[in-house]
């Protein structure tokens, strides 16, 4: 029900990270691969990006296709970042459209990203939390369960495990792959849907699905929260019922090739 990315290493243009891969976040706008629920992610995107020396992210969205947007390529050619959020949007029947339903969702240094769905969120939904919404979006619930527990000094890992944890208490059936970040590192989640990571030199990506066929890519395994910044990257399981696995290996190195790849409980369900 969508696709995001998160990146952080060194300043790269964000068309060298959302446009130019073969397989490119843009491309998956209309052709993702590895998708297990909808084919197409027409329904809006956005890009959340740092400047060197301000901590508060820009965000550029649209209620449109990515592919549609005249805007975007020279954008794209000109900005560079050391961490960037991006998403395409596959919206969920019944909620809201346009530009301020497309994550990445933010506040002060935070961006937020939601690859799933919430069943039955509005049932759910804490009544003083629903005015404060971007938009009317089982996304913008999440976000906003997760911004409470940031402001309350939860590390972003936490507030995202703290967040599913809510989520499936009301919504048992909900798939939550969540991603996260304040401009240093990464946060995020593969709860329902699919998961992947490649390190390079000095660099993370995190993405739904590899953007191209090169080595290094791994997959995350379902039920599991990831924690990476520049050179490190920790999997560890999510607490609470289990899933079916993820079919298929992945490709590329296995879970846990590499020094500076922690592995905590990675094969615990």
């Amino acid at each position: 029900m969508c696709r995001h990315l998160a990146y952080a290493g060194p300043p790269a243009s964000l068309r060298s990270l959302l446009v130019d891969p073969p397989h490119s976040l843009y491309r998956q706008a209309w052709a993702p691969r590895r998708q297990r629920h909808g084919t197409v992610n027409a329904d809006g995107f956005g890009i959340g990006w740092y400047a060197a020396g301000d901590p508060v992210p820009a965000r550029y969205r649209q209620g449109g296709p990515m592919w549609a947007d005249l805007s975007l390529p020279d954008l794209a050619r000109v900005t560079r970042s050391g961490t960037v959020l991006a998403a395409v949007r596959s919206a969920t029947p019944g909620t809201a459209a346009g530009a301020e339903a497309a994550a990445p969702f933010g506040c002060g240094p935070w961006l937020f990203s939601h690859n799933g769905v919430a069943p039955g969120w509005r049932e759910w939904a804490d009544p003083a939390l629903v005015p404060s919404l971007e938009a009317l979006v089982d996304s913008a619930l999440l976000w906003a369960l997760a911004l409470r527990r940031l402001r309350a000094g939860a590390a972003m890992d936490a507030a995202l495990a703290g967040t599913i944890a809510d989520a499936e208490a009301a919504s048992p059936a909900g798939r939550y792959n969540l991603l996260l970040t304040d401009g240093r590192s990464i946060a995020a989640t593969a709860c329902g849907d699919t998961l992947w990571y490649r390190r390079s030199p000095g660099a993370v990506t995190v993405a739904s699905e590899p953007d191209d066929d090169g080595p290094g890519w791994t997959e995350v395994p379902d039920r599991h929260l990831l924690t990476a910044a520049p050179g490190h990257v920790r999997v560890r399981p999510l607490a609470g019922r289990s899933r079916a696995p993820s079919p298929g290996p992945p490709p590329g190195r296995a879970p846990g090739a590499g020094s500076d790849v922690s592995t905590e409980g990675i094969f615990t369900s």
